[in-house]
């Protein structure tokens, strides 16, 4: 198999195998990521794809599920990225589901009809890194992308039936903009129709942007206790019906799961015991140690 650098995947999407179709991230100037720094975005040649599918035939023949690697492995255009799909189909004919994370800005070059193409071929389901819903926070750690964009390509996703899930970013905005980031984010999150809307917390990694704004102050991170009062200020707000996943250094207990609505004062109460109860301290030990998005 033919892998540049680290692979992630989504530990969520119980796929197997990988294949990458792209290497590294066309934007890659997020100001709170390393994760493709060193690594060059380049589209991988169509003999090395076909190499790794006929290897992954020998191995797994009836393999039903696939995970598109890297970042943004739709940033290709329809006619680059279909004849992919075709070949997949072709070595792996009982494949249901093509899954990929992507950025927001990837599905512009492609109408609702090549989305619906594209989910004909398999593609069902993606993950979208929005990070933010609010227009001042995606401009100070460089999206790419504005409230607006989201709004228009995730309803592209809903009109050509593609599953996606909506990822909030909390912290990124630090102290001074955290109460806008968390309201305006849930605005935005709750105008689509996201299949799941996980949260992360942030952790200031060496190397990027970010941490040495805040070495010279113009950063302001919020406390593992901030966090949680952002994070619950997002909850209260977010009014989409989806599934809720959290990355949060807290327990998951009561707070992952289906049936978002149905479950929101009980997340609710959850992050309140947490903010009044919770060990901070060993929320802080937990992001510490954490290497890597």
């Amino acid at each position: 198999m033919h892998f540049t650098g680290t692979v992630y995947r989504n530990p969520y999407w119980e796929t197997f195998p990988l294949l990458q179709i792209t290497q590294g991230c066309t934007h890659n100037k997020c100001k709170f990521c390393t994760m493709y720094r060193d690594v060059t975005f380049k589209m991988q040649h169509m003999e090395l794809i076909e190499q790794d599918l006929q290897e992954i035939a020998n191995i797994a023949p009836d393999a039903r599920t696939i995970q598109l690697l890297s970042a943004n492995p739709l940033a290709m255009t329809y006619d680059k990225l279909a004849p992919i799909l075709e070949i997949i189909n072709r070595y792996l004919p009982k494949m249901e589901y093509i899954y990929a994370a992507t950025r927001v800005t990837d599905i512009r070059n492609k109408t609702v009809e090549q989305l619906k193409s594209l989910k004909e071929m398999g593609l069902r389901e993606i993950s979208l890194g929005i990070e933010s819903g609010d227009d001042w926070t995606l401009e100070r750690i460089n999206k790419g992308y504005t409230s607006a964009d989201i709004l228009e390509q995730c309803h592209k996703l809903e009109k050509a039936g593609i599953d996606y899930w909506m990822t909030f970013l909390n912290g990124v905005a630090g102290r001074e903009h955290s109460h806008d980031h968390a309201v305006n984010s849930a605005k935005i999150f709750s105008q689509c129709k996201p299949m799941v809307v996980g949260t992360g917390g942030l952790t200031l990694f060496p190397g990027t942007p970010l941490l040495e704004e805040a070495q010279r102050g113009e950063f302001t991170p919020l406390s593992e206790k901030e966090m949680l009062c952002e994070l619950k200020t997002f909850v209260e707000n977010l009014t989409c019906d989806c599934s809720f996943i959290t990355h949060h250094t807290i327990s998951g207990k009561n707070l992952t799961g289906p049936d978002f609505l149905k479950r929101k004062d009980s997340i609710i109460s959850a992050l309140e015991h947490e903010i009044e109860h919770g060990d901070l301290d060993a929320m802080a030990a937990i992001r510490n140690r954490k290497r890597t998005l």
